[in-house]
């Protein structure tokens, strides 16, 4: 297992947009998330900063293949639609990144 941490804004205007949406995710996309070995999956967000931290665990063999999956999925790719206008990439991101992935450096269970 593989824990993920990544970050993202929220655009101050946006807010009750990402929260109405996430109160009501799409069956398909969580079937989605599911088939995509992920699963644990958590976004919290910080005001007044603005800021999304997203937490999932990876139970998979080939986590690129499963993402990849994912962001072929049609409906994915429509919640997709609807989610990113919410959010504002950090700057600092690595190419192709829509939330900026994060390294973890400590855990204990």
């Amino acid at each position: 297992m593989q824990r993920m941490g990544m970050l993202i804004g929220l655009k101050p205007d946006r807010i009750d947009d990402y929260k109405r949406l996430h109160a009501a995710v799409w069956p398909e996309v969580l079937a989605q998330i599911a088939g995509s070995n992920i699963r644990n999956y958590s976004i919290f967000l910080r005001e007044p900063e603005n800021l999304l931290f997203g937490y999932w665990e990876y139970h998979g063999a080939d986590i690129a293949a499963d993402l990849a999956r994912m962001a072929d999925d049609p409906k994915t790719v429509e919640w997709w639609t609807l989610t990113d206008p919410c959010q504002q990439p950090l700057s600092t991101r690595a190419p192709g990144e829509q939330w900026s992935m994060m390294t973890e450096v400590f855990h204990v269970d």
